[in-house]
């Protein structure tokens, strides 16, 4: 799995991410010689909610993807979408076999026993 790295090689943060992200959305709008109007108007957000985006603000995920399938990059988001894999019943039955005991391996609980009757 790719891992983004900061060049101290840690983990980015939440924001640096953002301002990321914000930087490509406007770098993508500039390469379209779209503005920013132009831009909040195609996707129907509003300029601010474009803006924030651009600088990094942080922004709704509606908003994200509408920008993106403005801007004609769905691609974008099709890349967060991990691999898919063939689903295979029977790898669900293991996967539970795996996580859970038989009840054959449980150990017995004994149940306490009813009180006598008085006679």
């Amino acid at each position: 799995m790719a891992r983004f790295l900061t060049m101290s090689g840690i983990p980015p943060t939440t924001e640096e991410l953002e301002e990321r992200l914000g930087q490509t959305v406007r770098a993508t709008r500039i390469a379209q010689d779209l503005t920013q109007v132009e831009l909040a108007d195609r996707a129907n957000v509003s300029l601010g909610a474009v803006k924030s985006l651009e600088k990094g603000g942080g922004s709704t995920i509606t908003t994200f993807i509408k920008v993106v399938r403005a801007l004609d990059q769905q691609s974008w988001i099709d890349a967060l979408r991990p691999p898919s894999r063939a689903f295979n019943p029977l790898d669900l039955l293991e996967a539970q076999e795996r996580r859970s005991p038989r009840s054959t391996d449980r150990p017995r609980v004994s149940r306490a026993r009813a009180k006598p009757r008085p006679r």
